[in-house]
């Protein structure tokens, strides 16, 4: 009798230890345990090409780079699928000459890339709006309007200007500014205060987001929801605070970048912390409300996303304007925004700069792990 007790302790010992562990890792999954590994579009180089050691071999036919820093640095970038089947980058772009600080704010303009593949390469195709401010623009992104029209959006270092064409070749005009509607809350959330503390001045990192409903979606620096029911421009009015606000073990400063994407029937939220390079994820069910934390989605020490099939990782420096792509509603690809080195540390004319990297994304199983989630928290509820 004793024996048999034993036995079933045994038994329940090996199920804590083997199997518990599994089912709870499993629970414990995040955004970044779906990143998929980069299928090279080209041999991986590692002669002749500017970058710290780290950053190479790698593939330079990934994304938008200028490899031999022959012109440009690249930032920013949001990919559009255009009828005819090809992928249309809307990003920005600086002289090679200026260093990282000097370039994004002083020399920033938007432009517009194209590629036959979404993993790249992009070939450039030169300014979006080369009439309008010689160019100017950054936290450029590129999206379908509900009636069919390429639009283009600028902010950071303008106002938050809206431009669109028939084509996604161009040319593009000024449709307007953005426009905001407060409604009772207060302006920081839509503009940066200025230093005054009284006046407001551009928006800045906006995304874009055609809502399922037929509204347009706005998140900016702040991440507070902004909601349209008149078009593009506006006004947009804000629907709460930041999403984070109601999470004060989270860093409640010094966070940017966000981006909003809607899939598996549900509203997402990535936004950066930037001086612990960690970015953060909260999805939705209306994309208003109720914004719920679900963990850190990348983590720039920890999380190795951009590796190759072939086990070779990029150990990018700084890991910043993580975008959505999605296609037949789920997430197949994140585009990003890196620097080999400190900002600081790249000069103008040296051997270290910025490019636009696209990573491939398991959306359907992440979708169906996100319905997991939710089912279990409404039977718990």
């Amino acid at each position: 009798m004793l024996q048999e007790k034993l036995k079933g302790y045994k038994k329940v010992l090996f199920v804590l230890l083997f199997i518990s562990p599994t089912i709870f890792s499993q629970s414990k999954k995040s955004l970044v345990d779906f990143f998929l590994p980069i299928t090279p579009q080209s041999n991986l180089v590692s002669k002749e090409i500017w970058g710290d050691k780290v950053v190479i071999p790698r593939d330079t036919a990934n994304g938008l780079e200028d490899s031999q820093l022959k012109e440009f640095c690249y930032w920013d970038g949001r990919i559009v699928k255009s009828d005819d089947g090809k992928y249309h980058m809307y990003a920005s772009r600086w002289d090679q000459k200026m260093s990282h600080s000097e370039g994004w704010h002083l020399g920033s303009k938007a432009m517009h890339a194209v590629s036959n593949s979404i993993m790249g390469p992009y070939v450039d195709k030169g300014l979006i709006y080369p009439n309008w401010k010689e160019g100017m623009g950054h936290n450029v992104i590129g999206l379908r309007m509900h009636d069919g029209r390429y639009a283009v959006v600028t902010s950071e270092i303008t106002e938050g200007e809206v431009f669109v064409s028939d084509l996604p070749d161009g040319p593009f005009k000024l449709l307007g500014k953005i426009k905001v509607d407060l409604n009772g809350f207060n302006e920081g959330l839509a503009r940066y205060q200025n230093k005054d503390q009284k006046s407001y001045g551009h928006m800045s990192n906006v995304k874009i987001l055609l809502r399922p409903d037929g509204d347009y979606m706005i998140i900016g620096r702040s991440t507070a929801p902004m909601l349209s029911k008149n078009g593009i421009l506006g006004p947009y009015k804000i629907m709460g605070d930041r999403i984070y606000k109601n999470y004060p073990e989270l860093p409640q400063t010094k966070n940017e970048d966000p981006t909003i994407w809607f899939s598996g029937g549900m509203y997402h939220i990535v936004y950066n912390h930037w001086p612990t390079k960690t970015s953060h994820h909260f999805s939705s069910m209306d994309g208003i409300s109720d914004w719920k934390y679900r963990g850190i989605a990348f983590k720039k020490e920890e999380s190795k996303i951009f590796k190759y099939t072939n086990g070779i990782i990029n150990d990018w420096q700084f890991i910043e304007r993580p975008t959505a792509y999605v296609e037949n509603g789920h997430v197949t690809h994140f585009i990003f925004s890196v620097i080999d080195v400190h900002k600081g540390k790249d000069r103008g004319s040296d051997n270290h700069a910025s490019k636009i990297v696209v990573v491939p994304f398991d959306g359907k199983a992440f979708d169906k792990h996100m319905k997991k989630i939710v089912n279990a928290e409404r039977k718990k509820n």
